[in-house]
């Protein structure tokens, strides 16, 4: 039997860290583009430009993180804010995700030791 791929993302609005226990470089990070720059930019211009802007630079954010857990089997999703359930809400509106099991934590900033033993204790427990 094949071992389980596991996979821990901590994030929020700007950045995820992606924890993979068996990796050898075990982080990786994606970051969004919708940065305080871009967000008054296009604030200066139109609100409605700013939402719309947000709204597609999330979603090429959510995107940059969903295909790289299409490479897992398990996935926990944990973080400070409500980033890692709009990220569950957009993964599970497509079939891809359908066999990879996926969870959702709360949990406040942490270091970057903290965040690994944190997804360590949750793929031991499970």
């Amino acid at each position: 039997m094949k071992a389980k791929k596991n996979l821990g993302i901590w994030m929020d609005h700007s950045t995820a860290n992606l924890i993979d226990l068996d990796a050898k470089k075990n982080k990786q990070s994606i970051t969004s583009n919708f940065t305080f720059e871009t967000k008054k930019e296009a604030l200066s211009r139109s609100e409605n430009l700013m939402h719309n802007k947000r709204q597609q630079l999330h979603e090429a954010y959510y995107k940059e993180i969903a295909d790289e857990i299409l490479k897992y089997d398990n996935v926990l999703l944990f973080g400070p804010t409500n980033a890692n359930i709009e990220l569950y809400n957009y993964l599970t509106t497509d079939l891809h995700f359908k066999d990879i099991t996926i969870a959702i934590e709360s949990a406040d900033k942490m270091t970057d030791n903290q965040k690994v033993a944190f997804v360590k204790k949750h793929f031991e427990s499970a």
